[in-house]
């Protein structure tokens, strides 16, 4: 325990691999391989730098001494600047040349976009996770019939693997923007203090050639193929509205699901794992509650919520920029990432040990098969030689008494009601007959089956396996 507060994000849900990736230590060393990258390929170019100061930056990338930064930071109320004195007590050789012809934005902007890369791609392997366990799902019961419902209430028949192909159709749609986050994130490179290069057009001397070359060789060695075409001091904010909206459409899927999952435990027909000695209440020991869907649910309108920072950002950059992202920033882009993390860790361990209880799914359908099954009855009485308008007519009037029955804590008689009547021409054997489930599924499992194959080339090398909760 600590005297300080502490998010619940990192005390509590987030994996250990995404809080080292918004850690400082990850910032600021993807600072120091900036300068790095930044001194090397001004060498190449010409600049007066030499092997020896790029060897030296490159030796004391790891051993940042933060009360030097700290103290630093306080004398002269720039972050950046007090890294830069820190690095070059490091590395004196190289202190002149740190950050040459750089804006802060150099280090601040681009270490965002390598980190939040970085981050989306760790957040698909978790969502390829959860389509994995979901695939393995829909696919075992993709014929088990089960009550669909409308409005929340009672509808056709539909299977209980057709409804998982419901969420893992949502989840797909969301890998496909996280992709396209991924595939959208460009590098800023090394733009000076309105995006003009002016800087390194003095340095270069005017060719600018040189200016291509050196933003090339730089996000080359950070694995970016290319950088925005133009930019002001930052690179654009609609960046991180993307990313966030990718974030956004992830919690919404869960929750989506999750909250199914929490209505379909109250019916007690499926449930989230439910570990031995877990205690449900503190009151009422018999007590078995959704509380991983229900953690789903509680952090996903928090996600849902704090995406909406990142388009109220970019709409307020004034000119080549403001400064009024900063804080901003940094607690909602962050932070989203982290719940984005717990949501889907919380997501796979759910699919993994989703249990489904049979025979009381069986025991809901058939207590509403009969009304389900009646358009059938119709249409076989019909070939019993009745009248559609009568047999439409007999039906309503015997479902309103056996439903009105029913809400009496009686059990449904609507066959044999249907059966006493001479008009309907159908014994209650030959009724039953068509009373089997399966007739009444449709195309359910074919459908999973083809949305099952469409994602196997995608989840081949997915880890479907559970995500180890601990709280």
């Amino acid at each position: 325990m600590t005297n300080r507060y502490e998010s619940p994000l990192s005390s509590r849900y987030a994996s250990e691999y995404m809080l080292g990736l918004f850690s400082s230590d990850t910032r600021y060393q993807t600072w120091r391989r900036l300068w790095v990258a930044l001194a090397k390929a001004e060498m190449n170019l010409g600049l007066p730098i030499t092997q020896e100061q790029v060897d030296e930056l490159s030796a004391h990338v790891a051993d940042i001494d933060y009360d030097c930064v700290s103290q630093r930071e306080k004398e002269v109320r720039h972050d950046v600047m007090a890294h830069i004195y820190a690095y070059g007590q490091a590395a004196p050789s190289a202190a002149g040349i740190i950050h040459l012809g750089a804006t802060s934005c150099y280090v601040t902007d681009n270490a965002d976009l390598i980190i939040y890369r970085d981050a989306l791609t760790y957040l698909r392997s978790g969502l390829l996770g959860v389509l994995a366990n979901l695939s393995d799902f829909a696919e075992k019961y993709k014929a088990l019939p089960t009550l669909g419902y409308t409005h929340y209430q009672p509808a056709q028949l539909v299977t209980v693997g057709k409804r998982a192909a419901l969420w893992m159709q949502d989840f797909l749609s969301d890998l496909k923007e996280i992709d396209f986050a991924i595939e959208n994130i460009k590098f800023l490179g090394c733009r000076g203090t309105t995006g003009t290069e002016a800087s390194f057009v003095e340095l270069f001397k005017g060719d600018t050639s040189k200016i291509d070359e050196m933003n090339r060789q730089i996000a080359a060695d950070f694995d970016f193929d290319e950088c925005f075409d133009v930019a002001g001091q930052t690179y654009p904010r609609k960046v991180d509205s993307r990313i966030l909206n990718a974030l956004s459409s992830v919690a919404q899927s869960c929750y989506r699901m999750a909250n199914d999952i929490r209505l379909l435990q109250h019916d007690r027909q499926v449930e989230e794992p439910f570990e031995k000695n877990q205690i449900g209440s503190s009151a009422m020991a018999y007590k078995r509650n959704p509380m991983r869907s229900e953690r789903i649910c509680s952090l996903a309108r928090y996600l849902m919520a704090d995406a909406m920072n990142a388009p109220m950002t970019a709409s307020t950059q004034w000119l080549e920029r403001t400064l009024d992202d900063s804080a901003n920033r940094r607690i909602s882009v962050p932070e989203g990432f982290l719940c984005c993390d717990a949501i889907l860790r919380l997501a796979q361990n759910v699919t993994d040990g989703l249990h489904v209880n049979e025979k009381i799914i069986e025991k809901t359908v058939k207590e509403y098969l009969p009304f389900i099954a009646t358009e059938n009855l119709m249409m076989e009485a019909v070939k019993h030689g009745g009248d559609r308008q009568q047999l439409h007519e007999i039906i309503r009037k015997c479902s309103m008494e056996a439903t009105s029955r029913m809400k009496n804590g009686e059990e449904c008689d609507l066959l044999s009601r249907l059966a006493s009547e001479k008009e309907f021409g159908l014994t209650e054997d030959e009724m039953n007959e068509l009373l089997k489930p399966e007739l009444y599924i449709g195309r359910c499992p074919e459908q999973v089956t083809a949305l099952v194959n469409k994602i196997k080339p995608l989840i081949q090398d997915a880890d479907g396996k559970s995500a180890e909760i601990n709280l």
